[in-house]
C-alpha cells in the first residue's frame, strides 16, 4: 500500500513557473513507476509525465514536452514534477499517480492516487 499527497499547487500568471511535489509513504516506492495526471472540468484526466521506478525512464505527453521536468528522489520518497513556461491550458487539478508495475501513460494502469492539487494560470 501506497500512500500519496501532493503539494505546491497555486495560482501562476502565463510564463511563470510552480514546482509540484507527491510524497509518498509505503515500503516498496522505489518498485513503482509513478507519474502526473491533470484533469480540467469537463474533461476526461489525462496523463502529464511519467518516471520509471529508477528514475532512469521518462516520458512526458506532447502538450508538456520541454516545459515540464519530472524527477524522483528514492531515497526521500518523492516525485517532483517541474512546470515551467505555464500556459492558461495548462489549468487543472494535477494528480501524482502510483503503483504501476508497467511503464505506462494509461491511468488505469496506476493503483494509487494522492488527492489532487489546483494548478491556476491565468492569462
Amino acid at each position: 500500500q501506497v500512500q500519496l499527497v501532493e503539494s505546491g499547487g497555486g495560482l501562476v500568471q502565463a510564463g511563470g513557473s510552480l514546482r509540484l511535489s507527491c510524497a509518498a509513504a509505503g515500503r516498496t516506492f522505489s518498485n513503482y513507476h509513478m507519474g502526473w495526471f491533470r484533469q480540467s472540468p469537463g474533461k476526461e484526466r489525462e496523463f502529464v509525465a511519467g518516471i520509471s521506478g529508477s528514475g532512469g525512464s521518462t516520458t512526458y505527453a506532447d502538450s508538456v514536452k520541454g516545459r515540464f521536468t519530472i524527477s524522483r528522489d528514492n531515497a526521500k520518497k518523492t516525485v517532483n514534477l517541474q512546470m515551467n513556461s505555464l500556459k492558461p491550458e495548462d489549468t487543472a487539478v494535477y494528480y501524482c499517480a502510483g503503483g504501476a508495475t508497467i511503464f505506462s501513460q494509461i491511468a488505469g494502469r496506476y493503483n494509487y492516487w494522492g488527492q489532487g492539487t489546483q494548478v491556476t494560470v491565468s492569462s
